[in-house]
């Protein structure tokens, strides 16, 4: 169904004090700072005497861990009494990158204090069959083996029933946390949770890893003699986990992002943690920058419990000194994540199919499940989804008995996910989060009505339905000419960036793109990874040479040739092969202007009606300057595509497809399992465009169909683009469901085709113009 373009809106530049861009003009190397000064200001860091602070960690003055109170002072306590009694502690942590860094400084920080794996342990729930906070059965483990107590990080602050279970058990907990809190405060030793600071306090936005620095640091203030290691030796795995989690650097924890890269540099010469300098290895990154964590070692960490459920081993990689151990740990890693891309490019590419099936404007929070996706890399897949049709996504996993369905949710703008999910609590079995991100799980049976319900409830909320399409901004109005070394470090002042301060977008105007090529990734076994990017030199008429681009997921089909454009990028310097600084393209669109060629066509139609014209076309072809679309469209995306390209070349855009021919949704079926008896039965193949041609349907409609013999046992081999059908086994239980998909499907795609060749064209040209002049 009809889906609006992204918005671009370009952030307006504000007048700065010419005395502050000369403060800022100081700090750069060989620039007048203008650009640095612009976002700053922009960003509300406009205090002169504060920017020393804000730019170079040095200077500014971090809370005490103390800040947080009483909580603090009684977890301090209850970990001296446990080192003085010789007890059993076990840190209890996530999986996630923040989780996993957090458990690090802990099994580090308490490891001064504690004999690692004699009184000391650490326990780290399995992704796919645990999930987020604690649970009942690892608990049990963790008391059959003694254990007293258990420090949380990254989780725990809303277990309350598997808090009172482990106390019944005579296990003791301290939570370090920093997801929304629960109702009333859990029964526990001490909760150590930056969410009950006011929003303006410097610790408020702390993430996990970085609340359990706040703890050893207390830890440290208060046993002052024990540790050999110093404090700040824990910064780099601080930074870690800060940069790739969803929080704000702002206050605290931009200084312990900053102080953190400095110490993650040092790897470079010290090799202090062979883990981490084999994973920068990999990685091509020297840890210099914030981009190094959030493109580098922070989706790998991620990789290895969204494709292998256990992710226990990372903590090892990142604290190990045993250089063979952790080299081997890095491999595993990387080979993880490139999995991880594989199987991200797959789920999306899904989604999206099942998308053009949905009424989009009627929808307020995408809700998809399915038995298919691997559930490691749903909140992946959820973030993209989210981003891109500018609305909050929830992305399931049925699991194998059909029985609960597990999944990642994702926000966009200002939506208060947490909130908006946790009003249909009755209908979930677990749940967790905060606002930007949650993880949850629900009974099938509850699915129709907590997605008919969590839309109502978004829809009541919202002031205007509009607000929620798909926006793209922009910060800097630069040409090719400025792009490279100078602007790269002016603007690498606002490091480290995340949410609150994000990544300068840059907007070029009225460029070019040549040299455009794109290719498959590969992995340590030169295997090709279905995982694309397409690179690009970038032009316009400032520049003396192209200057290098890419553009990640996306083929070379995609970005308009020969043709004006306007683009949005992010600058930055890659370590590739010879370093050198490029930019990441993010969005782009003709520069074709609609409004003129609307005047230039007043009076006269913009779209010509020559459907079921047939041999006539060619004669009305000659006489007008015309674009023909000779396939019907199946989304409108199709029809906007083709009218904004005869826009740009300063055509008609001329209807010239026939008469769709239809069969039965239930024939269609029968025919597709015709053909793959065939197959089977003559050891032929055939090519997916094939089938879609002697079935009328569209390639999206087929992987369902092939999903469908797959229930139904046929055993489906796609290589090399060609499907063989290799054996025929027993039925599985989902088959009819299954099959009732692709059914449904195709009576879909026949509606869509009966649509787009009956509607008048004066329906289309208003909708097309609409979504295209905006």
């Amino acid at each position: 169904m009809f889906q609006p373009q992204p918005q671009w809106q370009i952030n307006p530049a504000p007048e700065v004090p010419q005395s502050f861009v000369e403060e800022i003009k100081g700090y750069t190397k060989g620039t007048n700072g203008r650009y640095a000064a612009q976002l700053l200001w922009q960003r509300g860091i406009q205090n002169v005497e504060k920017l020393p602070g804000f730019l170079n960690p040095d200077f500014y003055q971090p809370a005490s861990a103390f800040e947080f109170g009483e909580e603090m002072k009684s977890a301090v306590k209850r970990l001296g009494e446990a080192r003085e009694a010789g007890e059993k502690v076990v840190i209890w942590g996530d999986f996630d990158a923040d989780g996993i860094t957090a458990t690090s400084v802990l099994w580090e920080g308490l490891g001064q204090f504690f004999t690692q794996h004699l009184q000391l342990s650490y326990y780290i729930p399995n992704r796919l069959t645990e999930s987020h906070g604690l649970n009942n059965e690892g608990i049990d483990k963790l008391a059959e083996l003694g254990t007293k107590l258990i420090v949380t990080c990254d989780t725990g602050s809303t277990n309350l029933a598997e808090i009172n279970y482990a106390q019944n058990l005579g296990i003791d907990i301290i939570v370090t946390d920093h997801h929304t809190l629960p109702p009333e405060r859990p029964a526990v030793v001490a909760i150590i949770n930056p969410r009950y600071l006011s929003e303006n306090h410097p610790l408020f936005h702390l993430s996990g890893v970085a609340v359990a620095y706040k703890l050893i640091e207390a830890l440290y203030e208060s046993l002052p003699d024990v540790s050999t290691q110093p404090v700040e030796a824990l910064l780099d795995l601080v930074a870690i986990g800060l940069i790739a989690d969803l929080v704000q650097l702002s206050g605290d924890c931009r200084y312990l992002a900053q102080k953190g890269i400095q110490q993650l540099q040092k790897q470079k010469s010290e090799l202090t943690r062979p883990g981490v300098a084999a994973l920068l290895e990999l990685c091509r990154r020297s840890g210099d920058r914030p981009t190094d964590i959030s493109f580098g070692l922070g989706p790998r960490i991620n990789a290895v419990s969204r494709i292998q459920g256990d992710a226990t081993f990372c903590v090892e990689l990142l604290t190990s000194k045993d250089t063979s151990r952790t080299q081997q740990l890095a491999l595993e890693t990387e080979l993880a994540n490139t999995r991880r891309k594989e199987l991200q490019k797959n789920v999306a590419k899904d989604v999206k199919n099942r998308l053009k099936q949905i009424d989009l404007s009627t929808t307020s929070v995408i809700v998809l499940a399915d038995p298919q996706w691997q559930g490691g890399v749903l909140g992946l897949v959820a973030g993209q989804i989210a981003e891109e049709y500018g609305r909050p996504t929830i992305l399931l996993c049925i699991d194998s008995e059909g029985k609960f369905a597990r999944g990642s949710a994702r926000s966009v703008g200002n939506i208060d996910l947490y909130e908006l999910v946790n009003s249909q609590a009755h209908l979930l079995d677990r749940f967790g989060g905060h606002p930007f991100a949650a993880g949850l799980s629900l009974p099938v049976d509850n699915l129709p009505l907590f997605q008919e319900a969590i839309n109502q409830q978004l829809r009541q909320n919202l002031v205007n339905f509009n607000s929620l399409a798909p926006r793209v901004e922009a910060d800097l109005i630069v040409t090719v000419a400025e792009l490279g070394k100078e602007l790269f470090w002016e603007l690498k002042l606002l490091e480290p960036c995340g949410m609150g301060n994000p990544v300068p977008r840059l907007l070029i105007k009225n460029c070019w793109f040549t040299n455009v090529w794109n290719k498959n990734s590969s992995d340590l076994r030169k295997k090709k990874v279905q995982y694309i990017k397409t690179n690009f030199e970038l032009w316009d008429e400032t520049a003396k040479e192209g200057f290098q681009g890419v553009w990640w997921g996306h083929y070379k089909d995609e970005l308009p040739q020969e043709e004006l454009c306007d683009a949005i990028v992010e600058l930055d310097h890659s370590t590739f092969g010879t370093p050198h600084y490029e930019v990441r393209l993010l969005a782009v669109k003709s520069c074709a202007d609609p409004s003129k060629f609307n005047q230039s066509l007043a009076g006269n139609e913009w779209i010509l009606d020559w459907r079921g014209e047939g041999e006539d076309v060619a004669m009305q072809e000659m006489l007008e300057k015309v674009s023909k679309m000779e396939n019907c469209p199946l989304a409108w995306e199709e029809l906007q595509l083709k009218f904004r390209n005869a826009i740009a070349h300063s055509q008609k855009l001329a209807l010239a497809y026939t008469d769709p021919q239809s069969t039965a949704p239930e024939e269609v079926w029968q025919q597709l399992v015709g053909i793959a008896k065939y197959l089977h039965r003559t050891g032929k193949t055939a090519t997916p465009e094939q089938i879609c041609v002697k079935l009328n349907i569209s390639e999206a409609t087929l992987e369902l169909g092939i999903n469908a013999l797959s229930q139904l046992g046929f055993l489906v081999d796609k290589n090399n683009k060609l499907i063989a059908i290799n054996e025929f086994n027993s039925p599985s239980s989902n088959v009819d469901r299954a099959i009732s998909r692709f059914i449904f499907a195709v009576a879909e795609v026949q509606f869509r085709r009966e649509y787009f060749y009956q509607v008048p064209v004066t329906t289309l040209e208003g909708i097309v113009k609409q979504s295209t002049l905006i």
